[in-house]
């Protein structure tokens, strides 16, 4: 009965597109933080992506926030080891401008997906990110002349800090739940968009993880 399933899958356009992006790619990160969670790792992470002291500040009392709250009551029982994961790992020192650029194992990742061509066809913007970390990004040059913002969250932090920290955790701020703030506490990657006022884009910008 097995192999009758699987010869039937095999002859189902629908489950083969969808087989076509069942891959994992195996990669050799330039650094991991050591597993576990506490004001060292979260300084660490923030030290690795050359950030403002506001930013490493809203880490660190985010990081506080997540160790004084319950876990939330909602949803199914979670039973996890925070002291057990890795929180950040770096695959690339560089972001790329061309996709020459990306290392090979992670460019073969997104030609799989078919992102290079669809850049050419019909996209203004790409940021692709891997492991959560942008590594290729471009926006069409008539869009930054008129202003238009769009990167990384990292770099949006460094250069674009009076816009973010306008609007950073403002959604759902670290206090929401325990969960909120350990994303604030260890957040990495993300993509910023700004788009000034009376400005008009009339094709997609798209972000791929």
């Amino acid at each position: 009965m097995a192999s009758q399933v699987t010869q039937d899958h095999d002859f189902n356009p629908a489950i083969a597109e969808i087989n076509k992006y069942d891959f994992h790619t195996e990669t050799h990160e330039i650094f991991k933080a050591r597993k576990g969670l506490d004001a060292e790792i979260v300084a660490q992470i923030s030290e690795m992506k050359n950030e403002p002291a506001w930013m490493r500040q809203i880490r660190l009392e985010s990081l506080k926030i997540f160790q004084s709250k319950p876990m939330p009551r909602w949803g199914g029982k979670i039973d996890l080891d925070f002291q057990d994961i890795y929180y950040y790992l770096k695959p690339t020192d560089h972001q790329g401008k061309t996709w020459d650029d990306v290392p090979e194992e992670i460019k073969q990742t997104f030609d799989r997906l078919g992102i290079p061509e669809a850049e050419k066809k019909f996209l203004a913007g790409v940021k692709a990110q891997f492991e959560s970390e942008v590594v290729y990004g471009s926006l069409k040059e008539d869009l930054a002349k008129q202003g238009v913002i769009f990167t990384d969250t990292d770099t949006a932090v460094r250069e674009h800090g009076d816009l973010v920290r306008e609007h950073f955790g403002s959604v759902i701020p670290p206090s929401d739940n325990k969960f909120a703030a350990l994303n604030t506490a260890v957040w990495s990657g993300g993509s910023f968009i700004y788009v000034p006022p009376g400005v008009t884009i009339e094709f997609p910008l798209q972000a791929y993880f």
